[in-house]
């Protein structure tokens, strides 16, 4: 299986790590429509019972896995930070 690489440029992201890379071990990306339509606790270990949808343009998407660093807010989405 090849390693993949999430990039992020979100840098106040608990998950954001130097050169620019997402730390999380899972993410979830979804509609804007559905991101904030859903609770912070919606997000990656859920996403097999998820509806999938239509975005029609990037512009659309948000990454859900999104936690402002030093929230408090970590282990909300229960996804953990690899380092």
């Amino acid at each position: 299986m090849q390693q993949q690489h999430i990039h992020c440029i979100v840098n106040d992201c608990h998950y954001w790590a130097q050169g620019n890379k997402c730390d999380a071990n899972e993410i979830l990306v979804s509609t804007n429509n559905f991101a904030e339509s859903q609770p912070d606790q919606v997000d990656a270990p859920m996403a097999s019972q998820l509806t999938p949808e239509n975005a029609g343009v990037c512009t659309s998407t948000a990454c859900k896995t999104y936690v402002t660093k030093g929230s408090g807010k970590v282990n909300a989405d229960k996804v953990k930070r690899m380092s």
